[in-house]
C-alpha cells in the first residue's frame, strides 16, 4: 500500500496512535471528573470556553518560534507538554487555584501540540494518498479507543486520580518517541497573502470547533449523567463507541483520494446527523444512550478524512502551511468558545441536555455544504471536473 511509504507520516500517525491511548483512558474522562471534582456543569463547559479562548491568545506566538526552530521541535514538545494537564487534573477540587493551574496549562500544552502536529503533516502528507494517510491516524485512535477507556474508568474507582492520570501523563510523554529524528520542516520569516490564503480553510474549521464542542464536550456530560455518574459505565460506553469506529476510517479516507470526496462529505454528514437525533433522544434511558454512543464512533472516522483532507490540501497550496493551520487553529477555538458559551448559558438556565446536544446541528447544516466546495465534482464520464476552490482555492 503506496500510502504507508512515506515514513515521516507513519511515525506521526504512531505518535497519534499512542496519544490517543492517553486521550481514552484520560481525556475523555476530563470534564466528567471535574463534576465529581465539585465544578458544576456550566463551569464545565466554562473551563472548555476558557481554555479555548487562551489558546487563540496565546497562538500568535507559536509563529517567531517556530521560524526560529522549525515545527518537528515544536511538535516533539507539545507531545510532552499535553502530560502535564493530567498531573493537574488530579489536583482539581473545586473552584480553587488547582483548577486555574489546569486551566493554563491544557491551553499552553493544546496550542504547541495541535497546530504544529496540523502544519507538519500538511506539509509532509502525499496529496494523492492524503485522504488515507489521514484515515490511518484515525484507525489508530479508534483502535486505541475500545480498551482504553474501560482500563481509565477501572482505575480510577480502583487507584484513585492520582495514579490514573500520572499514568496517562507517561503514556502520553511517551507519544513522543517517534518524532524524535524526523525531519524538520522549515517556516519563512515572510509569506505575503498567507493570511488571506486561511481565511476559506479557518472558516471551514471555524465550524467544526462548534460541532465538536457539541459532539463531544456536551454529549460527554449528558452521557456521565445519564450513566448515574458512574465512570465504570462511561467508560464501558467510549469503549464501544470505539469499537464501531475502528472499522470505518481507512475505507472513507481512500474513497475521498479516488475522487468521490462528494459522496464522503455526503454520507458523512447525514449520518452524523442522525447520529445527534438519535443521541438528543436517547437521554431517559442509559441504555439507548450507550447504544447512541456507540453508533457516534462512525462519526470521527467518516468526518475527519474529508475535512482534514480539503484543510490540508487547502494549507499545502497556501504561501505558509504554518499560518493557515494557526488560522484554522484559531476557527476551532472560536467555534468551539461560541459552543460552550451557549452550552453554559443553557445549562445555567436549567435547560434539558438534549438541547445542548441539538447545537451540533447547525455546525452540520453549515459545515456539509461548505466543505463540498472544496472537491471537484465528478463528470458524467466519471472524471472529476476541477473546481474554482480546487484550482485556485482563495483567488477572487
Amino acid at each position: 500500500m503506496s500510502f504507508f511509504r512515506n515514513d515521516a507520516i507513519n511515525r506521526v500517525n504512531l505518535q497519534s496512535g499512542v496519544q490517543a491511548l492517553a486521550q481514552n483512558a484520560g481525556g475523555v474522562f476530563v470534564l466528567v471528573y471535574l463534576l465529581r471534582a465539585g465544578i458544576s456543569v456550566p463551569h464545565a463547559f466554562l473551563a472548555q470556553a476558557a481554555i479555548a479562548a487562551a489558546r487563540f491568545a496565546v497562538r500568535p506566538a507559536m509563529l517567531p518560534l517556530a521560524q526560529w526552530f522549525g515545527l518537528q521541535p515544536l511538535l516533539l514538545t507539545g507531545a510532552v507538554a499535553l502530560a502535564a494537564q493530567y498531573l493537574v487534573l488530579a489536583e482539581v477540587d473545586g473552584l480553587g487555584a488547582a483548577f486555574l493551574i489546569f486551566l493554563v496549562v491544557s491551553a499552553l500544552g493544546e496550542v504547541i501540540y495541535f497546530v504544529n502536529y496540523n502544519a507538519y503533516f500538511a506539509a509532509m502528507a502525499d496529496g494523492a494518498q492524503r485522504g488515507r494517510q489521514i484515515a490511518v491516524g484515525q484507525a489508530l485512535a479508534a483502535i486505541a479507543g475500545v480498551a482504553a477507556p474501560v482500563l481509565g474508568g477501572w482505575s480510577l474507582v480502583a487507584a484513585g486520580p492520582r495514579w490514573t492520570f500520572a499514568c496517562v501523563a507517561l503514556v502520553q510523554a511517551l507519544s513522543a518517541l517517534p518524532l524524535i529524528g524526523l525531519p524538520n520542516v522549515a517556516v519563512l520569516r515572510s509569506a505575503p497573502g498567507a493570511w488571506r490564503a486561511a481565511r476559506p480553510a479557518a472558516l471551514l474549521i471555524a465550524v467544526d470547533g462548534w460541532f465538536d464542542a457539541a459532539f463531544l464536550f456536551v454529549w460527554q456530560i449528558a452521557l456521565f449523567l445519564t450513566l448515574g455518574a458512574s465512570y465504570a459505565a462511561y467508560g464501558g460506553a467510549m469503549a464501544l463507541a470505539g469499537l464501531v469506529g475502528a472499522a470505518a476510517g481507512l475505507m472513507v479516507g481512500r474513497h475521498t483520494d479516488l475522487g468521490h470526496g462528494r459522496r464522503a462529505v455526503a454520507i458523512a454528514y447525514v449520518a452524523t446527523a442522525a447520529v445527534v437525533m438519535l443521541r438528543a433522544a436517547s437521554l431517559r434511558s442509559p441504555a439507548l444512550a450507550a447504544l447512541a454512543n456507540a453508533l457516534g464512533g462512525l462519526a470521527m472516522p467518516l468526518l475527519v478524512p474529508p475535512l482534514a483532507s480539503a484543510a490540508q490540501t487547502l494549507a499545502k497550496a497556501s504561501p505558509c502551511v504554518l499560518r493557515v493551520m494557526m488560522a484554522t487553529e484559531g476557527g476551532w477555538d472560536l467555534g468551539c468558545m461560541g459552543c460552550c458559551l451557549c452550552a453554559a448559558a443553557l445549562a445555567a438556565a436549567g435547560a434539558p441536555p438534549w438541547l445542548g446536544v441539538l447545537l451540533a446541528l447547525p455546525a452540520l447544516a453549515v459545515g456539509a455544504p461548505l466543505l463540498r466546495t472544496h472537491y471537484p465534482r465528478r463528470t458524467a464520464a466519471g472524471s472529476a471536473r476541477p473546481s474554482a476552490r480546487t484550482t485556485a482555492p482563495w483567488s477572487k
